[in-house]
């Protein structure tokens, strides 16, 4: 999330650099500037509502000629208030039965709401949000259209929902071509001949645009598009089904089998990131990496899997907006960037410096959501994109790797007659979250979608089910979910459900959805529609991530102004740094044994109805143990929260760690803290995650927010002798600017960089851990019940270690010592019952957990100091 905070100037610049951009004319000329607001809300076609208006007769005007509809007042009834609950307090008016048959035709034109004012000055006057009435009056039909293009028999029929255009044409590969306009959906289509297969092709849209206030004719590609141009410039009619697209093996792919939400360990990998410098590989920076069986990338991919990794989580791997998609045309860095000193700021100037006209982006700024981006294929101009991401999919699936997509619905890389703008130069005002005064909502960063609206949901629907039949994806992460309806994200789930090997070629049941629940902007607290958040998606078996866990594991929160307030797994009380933020040694004691709290929810699945004894005694449910004035448990069921201690989003967990141990803490300690913090998302009930390259102690040099900080700062590096990328420079000053003086004496210290020992260390004791949690059957328990029988903190209490957590589960003990110190838990009714290290640990690659013992005598438990320990009966 922390990349909302500066990709909006990027994405401005980046727009400016492509010369080759879809047009726009003016279609006619300007009438006069109308008002700036559209504060006037058409929810249906009975019914406005307008803010700051009075309780008196008012019109809706439309056209030049002066024609109106006419409004008199009412009041919302319980249905639309119901619908548009945060309009539920603002003046209501009903259009006249007699004027509303004029609905369809004033919508296709300028549109404003106006009253006389009460003292006989100049009238009021507001533009109009029309989204409502235009769901009312189409959404029925246009739900049911088949949208972009369509083949049959060889033939395309290319439709697109534009309902509010004066007219519609088909610019295909430099010629016009009419299309015809269907009332009842508002769906403009045409038929073509098998010869258009292939080709080019834009929609001419002529539409009133209010944001700037004349009719103009737009040259726009198919938000359906299935196939693309270079840059975006033109949609291709493209065939997914086509037997020409399908590489080889392609359908007879065997995937691995399928492993439930609640099972599933998760690898988040940004597909630059993973090769773009592996020597190893014969397709850096592409699809076609993941083909590369003996690139060292692969390699360790295929490692992971065989210890329990079950997916590979892409971050955006669909078309973007912010990348140069010819590799001719992105920039690189003209510095020797090796050479420069750990702690410079040269580094990052050098890389800021072409960074919007460089390959890199995270990739959340979407242009067409259903299309491959470009910039990942050998050729982007054409279908090469396509075949080469199959073939991806049957790499991972090959390594014994299931995929999931990370999409991004919430917003769109721009609005309005930006040229990068798709949705909101067919239907202006309609595919996008305005704010009461007609504004573009952009609370996630950019231009807020609104899924709310029949047609932008369908849209999300719609591509998923393209992404799961066409390109065998298995599962899907949703970018900021919290901003989608619940209803929204339960109609992909139902539609994915519907998709059988038999039909469809995909077990659709068997695909895995997650995502970001956030609760913020202006849909917060379900201030527009129920939202998709952690709390409303508990019981659905759509899980969202888990930031209690997070922070308790880490310290601190994603935005302290000082990075070195410590956590359960950085130090807090029991290895203390020198910074102020950590309080006391009461106090930071007392934090860290509510944060130990946290932690015991997150390994019991984060369940509200967990009960357990928390760090002082009392008997609680997860839901009352306190996360920053909210439940800390709000799981129905083991799956509905994700578990990770790092993700791309902030500091890599390595970096910090780095800021958070005591600056004295050797290597080897710091790889064995960075386990400590792995083992609490590994060992948890319920889906986990991690970022690719946590194992391996990867580092971003301290950047907290790399989404545009190119393959210098973010690349993984597969060979230790590479070393984990710390010590690269200073972080990009955009967003890390006021950490440099806390950064600049940890870059400058060689003793922060690990070497290969710690490196291979860390890998090893983290796949024993992944291994021991896919043979024990009990770290996936299926149900609430199964979690509170079987999982238990004896020693939970005030007299409990500060810096350790001993878990019991079904037959296992599991220790996390997070302390500097060997530490002896006794558990009296273990006592006389026969204990052992578990025997992957026993076998494994780390000799210090092979120092855990167990005495029968007493049930006592002693653990080296920064080990996880697991203890099996015999």
């Amino acid at each position: 999330m922390n990349r909302i905070l500066r990709r909006t100037v990027a994405v401005m610049a980046m727009v400016l650099s492509v010369a080759a951009l879809p047009a726009v004319a003016p279609a006619s000329a300007a009438p006069p500037p109308g008002p700036a607001k559209a504060e006037a809300q058409w929810i249906n076609r009975a019914t406005v509502v307008w803010k700051g208006a009075r309780h008196a007769d008012a019109q809706l005007e439309f056209g030049d000629q002066g024609r109106r509809l006419r409004l008199t007042p009412t009041a919302l009834a319980p249905a639309e208030k119901a619908a548009f609950p945060h309009l539920k307090d603002f003046p209501a008016f009903t259009v006249d039965p007699r004027d509303r048959a004029l609905t369809a035709t004033a919508l296709r034109d300028r549109l404003l709401a106006t009253q006389r004012s009460a003292d006989g000055g100049p009238p009021a006057a507001t533009g109009v949000q029309i989204p409502g009435v235009l769901d009312d009056l189409y959404g029925k039909a246009a739900a049911r259209a088949r949208l972009g293009p369509v083949f049959r028999h060889g033939r395309p029929t290319l439709s697109v929902w534009a309902p509010t255009a004066r007219t519609v044409s088909l610019d295909l590969d430099g010629r016009t071509v009419p299309m015809r306009r269907d009332d009842a959906s508002g769906v403009w289509s045409v038929r073509g001949e098998r010869s258009w297969t292939g080709k080019p092709y834009r929609y001419a849209v002529t539409v009133w645009a209010p944001t700037v206030a004349r009719t103009v004719t737009n040259l726009v590609t198919d938000p359906y598009s299935t196939a693309l141009t270079a840059d975006s410039t033109r949609s291709l009619a493209v065939d997914l089904a086509g037997p020409r697209l399908a590489p080889k093996g392609w359908n007879r792919l065997r995937k691995p089998t399928a492993v439930p939400l609640r099972n599933a360990r998760i690898q988040e990998l940004h597909l630059r990131d993973f090769s773009a410098q592996d020597r190893t590989s014969r397709h850096p920076g592409g699809y076609l990496a993941f083909t590369d069986r003996r690139s060292d990338g692969m390699r360790h991919l295929r490692a992971l899997a065989r210890a329990g990794t079950s997916y590979v989580h892409l971050l955006p791997v669909f078309d973007i907006g912010t990348v140069p998609e010819r590799r001719a045309d992105q920039a690189v860095p003209d510095c020797d960037l090796a050479a420069l000193p750990a702690d410079s700021e040269q580094q990052q100037e050098c890389v800021t410096k072409t960074a919007v006209k460089d390959a890199y982006n995270w990739g959340y700024d979407p242009l067409h959501h259903t299309v491959p981006e470009g910039s990942y294929a050998s050729d982007p101009d054409g279908t090469a994109r396509t075949v080469e991401f199959r073939r991806m999919v049957q790499g991972l699936n090959g390594a014994g790797l299931r995929t999931v997509m990370d999409v991004v619905y919430n917003h769109t890389v721009a609005a309005g007659q930006d040229p990068r703008s798709v949705l909101d130069r067919i239907v202006p005002g309609y595919y996008h979250r305005l704010l009461d005064d007609g504004s573009v909502a952009t609370s996630t960063c950019c231009a807020n979608t609104a899924p709310e609206h029949t047609m932008m949901g369908k849209l999300v629907v719609d591509s998923v089910v393209t992404w799961a039949r066409h390109y065998k994806i298995d599962g899907f992460r949703f970018d900021l979910m919290g901003h989608h309806p619940k209803a929204n994200i339960l109609a992909v789930r139902a539609a994915l459900d519907a998709l059988t090997l038999k039909k469809d070629g995909v077990d659709g049941k068997a695909i895995v959805l997650y995502g970001e629940g956030w609760n913020f902007g202006e849909a917060a607290d379900d201030a527009r529609f129920v939202q998709a958040t952690q709390k409303n998606m508990a019981g659905t078996g759509i899980a969202t991530f888990n930031d209690r866990l997070r922070d308790a594991v880490r310290g601190g929160g994603p935005f302290d102004a000082d990075p070195r307030v410590q956590g359960f797994a950085s130090g807090l009380y029991t290895d203390p740094n020198s910074s102020p933020a950590n309080g006391n040694p009461a106090e930071q004691r007392s934090r860290l044994l509510h944060q130990q709290d946290l932690i015991k929810v997150g390994l019991a699945g984060n369940l509200a109805g967990y009960t357990f004894t928390d760090s002082l005694g009392r008997r609680v449910k997860g839901a009352q143990v306190d996360y920053n004035g909210a439940p800390a448990g709000y799981a129905a069921a083991p799956g509905d929260a994700l578990a990770y201690a790092d993700a791309h989003d902030n500091e890599t967990l390595y970096d910090a760690l780095a800021y958070k141990l005591p600056q004295h803490t050797a290597p080897a300690d710091r790889a064995r803290m960075q386990v400590i913090a792995l083992a609490t998302a590994a060992l948890a009930q319920g889906p986990a995650l991690s970022q690719a390259g946590t194992d391996l102690l990867r580092s971003k040099s301290l950047d907290r927010n790399s989404y545009d900080s190119g393959d210098w700062f973010n690349a993984i590096h597969w060979n230790c002798a590479d070393g984990n990328g710390f010590g690269r420079g200073l972080p990009p000053a955009a967003d890390n600017k006021d950490k440099w003086p806390y950064a600049r004496p940890l870059l400058a210290d060689p003793a922060l960089r690990p070497g290969c020992a710690e490196i291979r260390a860390t890998t090893a004791a983290y796949q024993d851990l992944l291994r021991i949690r896919a043979d024990e059957p009990d770290f996936g328990l299926a149900t609430a019940d199964r979690v509170q029988d079987r999982l238990s903190f004896p020693l939970s209490g005030p007299e409990e270690t500060p810096g350790v957590i001993t878990m019991r589960l079904g037959k296992l003990v599991v220790v996390f010592n997070a302390s500097p110190r060997q530490q002896s838990q006794r558990i009296p009714a273990s006592a006389g019952t026969r204990y052992a290290l578990h025997r992957v640990q026993a076998r494994g690659a780390d000799p210090v957990v092979k120092r855990s013992t167990y005495d029968r005598t007493s049930g006592t438990f002693t653990v080296p100091a920064r080990t996880v320990a697991v203890f099996t009966t015999r």
